[in-house]
C-alpha cells in the first residue's frame, strides 16, 4: 500500500517527472510523516537523503552560534530542500533547520540514489537545477532585506510572505516568534507591530495578527 501511495503522491505532486524516474524514486523512497514543529533536519546531522515535501508545510531555519534562529523560506508540496540536496549529495553536515509547520508528509529520497537520478533522469537533473534557482533567488531576497532595510520594512515583507505562503489572513504568529525569525528583540517587534496597527495594516488580537494589507 505505501508503493501505491507513494507513486500516487509522485504523480500528483510532481508531474514533470517521466514515468520512469516514478518508478525508481516509487521503488527507492520512504515515507515520512511529521506532526506540526516536528523537527525535520538538524543543524550538525548528517543528511541521509534527500526530501520532497507532499503534503503540509515546511519551515527552514538558520540557527546561530548563540541558540538565535533566522528564518529563511518555507517549502510547499512539490518542493524540495535545496540544501539537503547538496548535504546528502556531498555527505556533509547540514547547517540548517527544518521544522513541520503542522501535519507533513515528505518522501526521503536516499543519497545511494543521487548521483544515479542526475546522470540517468533529464527531469531530476532539470528539477534540482530549478530548485537551486528558486531558492538562491529567494535567499537574495532575504539578504537584500536584511543588508537594505529598516526593521519596519522587514517586518512588513516577513508578514506578507507569512500571508502568501501560509494562504491566510490569521497569522497565529507570537511576537517573539516573530523576533525570533527577524532576529530582533520582542520589544521592538511589539512597538512596530502596533504602529501597524495604528495604519491599519493590521489588527493585533489576543492570540493572533490579522494581516490587512
Amino acid at each position: 500500500m505505501s508503493k501505491e501511495l507513494i507513486h500516487q503522491y509522485l504523480i500528483t505532486s510532481f508531474p514533470q517527472f517521466e514515468p520512469a524516474l516514478v518508478n525508481v524514486l516509487t521503488e527507492h523512497a520512504n515515507l515520512k510523516e511529521f506532526n506540526a514543529d516536528d523537527l525535520l533536519m538538524n543543524t550538525g546531522q548528517y543528511m541521509r537523503f534527500t526530501m520532497l515535501v507532499v503534503e503540509g508545510l515546511v519551515k527552514l531555519y538558520r540557527e546561530g552560534e548563540d541558540g538565535s534562529e533566522f528564518f529563511m523560506y518555507y517549502i510547499h508540496p512539490g518542493g524540495a530542500c535545496a540544501l539537503s540536496m547538496i548535504c546528502s549529495t556531498k555527505q556533509e553536515t547540514s547547517e540548517i533547520k527544518a521544522t513541520a509547520v503542522d501535519k507533513t508528509t515528505v518522501l526521503a529520497i536516499p543519497t545511494s540514489i543521487m548521483d544515479d537520478l542526475m546522470k540517468n533522469y533529464k527531469t531530476w537533473y532539470y528539477f534540482v537545477l530549478e530548485t537551486y534557482r528558486a531558492r538562491f533567488e529567494e535567499l537574495l531576497v532575504v539578504i537584500d532585506h536584511i543588508s537594505f532595510k529598516a526593521m519596519d520594512e522587514r517586518l512588513e515583507f516577513y508578514l506578507d510572505k507569512q500571508y502568501q505562503d501560509l494562504n491566510t489572513r490569521k497569522l497565529t504568529l507570537t511576537h517573539n516568534e516573530i523576533a525570533n525569525d527577524l532576529n530582533s528583540s520582542r520589544e521592538v517587534i511589539s512597538r512596530l507591530l502596533k504602529k501597524m496597527e495604528q495604519q491599519k495594516k493590521v489588527i493585533l488580537h489576543r492570540s493572533y495578527i490579522e494581516y490587512l494589507k
